[in-house]
């Protein structure tokens, strides 16, 4: 893609790119500038690290209700469906799991008595929500983590969107998505990374719509006595999900969608292809 302009910073703990198929350098630097505030807008709205965000009021609020504005309510109406969806295998409150599970490439596998003393802490089924009013009990949390990156993509290029007509790819952490085929009619050509984690491309995927997300172990998992433990949890039960592809990519009409089919296709294990046929979408598996 050499005769793009690109524009990049970090944000969401990830390098950002915003990809500009125009001539003109200072629209690219526009466009660029108005993806990079969305981003961390909602960085900053839903990150667990700040002490002024939204999640940091919902997860102290120890039980108390709570009333939220109309984003934060979209995405947990969002999350509720996904939950709903998955069976509870996806499950905006597991984030607590992550105290015990380091997943650095490390032997440090957690005891079953961590495992089960975190359990009851994790289950939205608890969580009292009624858009705009949420309960959500003491000592539990909310982590957007599993769909703010791809929320933040579809926000982005919303944004773009609204002032700009020029084609554009904005690709967050490797979640993407493109504003449609390039002024010359062409698709975007974006490569996959192969599961090893080398950065090597495994393979290229031509995009004319919509988003693209990979979700998989590369550069997240544990070893242990021969045995890789993928980041992938089952939030039922704190493990890993046992006979999970090392990497799914999944193209569907936004990045949020992608992204949930993404994830849910990892959380099905040995099934994860039987899923992905059954929802009818572009998707490759890497085992």
């Amino acid at each position: 893609m050499a005769d793009t302009q690109v524009y990049t910073f970090s944000a969401m703990a990830s390098p950002c790119e915003v990809r500009v198929d125009c001539d003109d350098p200072m629209l690219a630097i526009q466009l660029g500038q108005i993806a990079e505030a969305e981003a961390k807008r909602i960085e900053a709205k839903f990150s667990r690290y700040r002490d002024d965000s939204v999640i940091t009021r919902i997860n102290s609020s120890a039980g108390q209700p709570l009333e939220v504005d109309s984003e934060t309510a979209a995405l947990l109406d969002y999350a509720d469906s996904c939950y709903q969806l998955s069976g509870g295998l996806f499950d905006v409150t597991s984030g607590v799991l992550r105290r015990i599970w380091k997943f650095d490439g490390s032997d440090n596998i957690p005891t079953q008595h961590q495992i089960d003393e975190l359990l009851p802490l994790i289950g939205w089924s608890r969580v009292s929500w009624k858009n705009p009013q949420l309960i959500l009990p003491a000592g539990m949390e909310i982590d957007f983590g599993g769909l703010g990156k791809e929320y933040a993509v579809d926000s982005a290029l919303l944004k773009i969107k609204q002032q700009s007509s020029v084609p554009v790819l904005i690709n967050f952490g490797g979640d993407l998505r493109v504003s449609g085929l390039r002024r010359n009619n062409q698709r975007w050509l974006v490569a996959i990374e192969a599961a090893d984690g080398t950065g090597i491309t495994s393979s290229r995927i031509e995009l004319a719509s919509g988003g693209l997300t990979t979700s998989g172990d590369a550069r997240r998992f544990l070893l242990n006595n021969g045995v890789r433990y993928s980041h992938i949890l089952d939030p039922r039960k704190g493990w890993p999900i046992k006979h999970a592809p090392h990497s799914v990519t999944v193209a569907a009409p936004t990045c949020m969608q992608a992204g949930i089919l993404s994830t849910l296709a990892m959380l099905q294990g040995k099934k994860a292809e039987q899923f992905l046929q059954r929802e009818s979408v572009r998707s490759w598996v890497i085992r």
